[in-house]
């Protein structure tokens, strides 16, 4: 029985005006377990969620409003962050002071050592007790720990695609930890909303290009992060992004050295197995491969394995929304952990069949 209104968690949303912010709102507004309270948008303060997104007329949402602690420490339990990178490290040990609990989506605390952060954001990190406090919010794999959260780091959209295809095969052995190559691609809207000579429509329509290369994007130390915890030995993993000329999704294609006993039944089996009653990731199984399409609106991934046995390689398929399961879905579904909720919770969002 759904609780009354007034009786439900009060959540508020800062850096509201994104494409993550938009997303937020859009689940919140109709999940039957929280009241989503205020919408933080310093940018567009007095502006009507719906001026800037129109998919969002109807949902009666509040208007964008300037919010600092003190003002969402009065309006809400529960504040998603979606702001740039950098920022949140100095609006997140106010609000837990204020005892909110915190999903930050973006990287200031998704890395246990601050001088990957530092390496990769190039900004210094200056709370790192609170990087040993953060639990990196992926359900499928650190669910428990979720669960006692008061701060869940909510993972970027290409690690999310990549580790949860690869996580389960590194730590049953199955894959070989050398050699890991993440070749990733990514609609438009990954890139953010903010405006520039990437991701104009002339620059993107008609065309596909590979951006931060050789090493130099800021999710491959959370990829190295957790790949390395599950195959039990420090790796290194050469990542490379692109852009699509979609809107939303990602696709990646991950190659590795099969390890001993790696035909494609156990891969496909420790997927299955690994994932086995995880509500938003269907392990495919025999010729069925992960599309887009049957991904972009929900909260799902699709995995796939293959054995390239001539090559001696595994290859592993994975799709993903990339503002839902790998934004705005996962941190609702962290979300719903952290306050005892189903964790289906306002995330029951199927696909357009075309």
């Amino acid at each position: 029985m759904t609780a009354p209104a007034r009786d439900r968690p009060r959540v508020a949303v800062v850096g509201a005006s994104g494409y993550a912010g938009a997303e937020l709102a859009r689940l919140l507004a109709r999940h039957p377990g929280v009241r989503l309270t205020a919408l933080g948008a310093d940018s567009s303060a007095g502006k009507r969620p719906e001026e800037l997104y129109p998919a969002l007329r109807g949902l009666g949402l509040p208007t964008y409003a300037k919010l600092g602690a003190a003002e969402l420490a009065a309006e809400a339990d529960v504040a998603f962050l979606a702001l740039p990178h950098t920022e949140s490290l100095a609006v997140v040990p106010r609000l837990l002071e204020a005892g909110l609990k915190v999903v930050d989506l973006s990287g200031d605390f998704r890395l246990g050592d601050a001088s990957q952060y530092e390496a990769f954001y190039r900004h210094a990190h200056d709370r790192p007790d609170l990087l040993k406090e953060a639990v990196y919010g992926l359900p499928e794999i650190h669910g428990a720990r979720v669960a006692g959260a008061r701060l869940v780091s909510n993972p970027g959209c290409y690690t999310t695609t990549a580790i949860l295809a690869l996580y389960p095969l590194l730590k049953a052995g199955l894959l070989r930890p050398e050699a890991l190559v993440i070749d990733a691609k990514s609609g438009v809207s990954g890139y953010g909303r903010k405006l520039s000579s990437f991701n104009q429509f002339c620059e993107v329509d008609g065309n596909f290009i590979a951006y931060k290369v050789a090493g130099s994007h800021q999710h491959i130390p959370e990829i190295e992060q957790e790949l390395s915890a599950a195959a039990g030995t420090r790796l290194t993993v050469t990542f490379t992004p692109h852009l699509l000329p979609l809107n939303r999704g990602i696709f990646a294609t991950s190659y590795g050295l099969a390890a001993p006993g790696a035909d494609e039944a156990a891969l496909q089996a420790c997927l299955a197995d690994f994932y086995a009653g995880r509500p938003f990731v269907r392990a495919l199984r025999g010729a069925e491969m992960p599309s887009l399409r049957s991904v972009v609106g929900t909260n799902l991934i699709e995995i796939a394995a293959r054995l390239d046995a001539r090559a001696g390689r595994v290859v592993v398929f994975s799709a993903t929304d990339n503002l839902v399961k790998g934004a705005a879905g996962q941190a609702v579904q962290n979300m719903n952990l952290m306050l005892g909720l189903p964790e289906e919770a306002g995330l029951d969002l199927s696909a357009l069949p075309v």
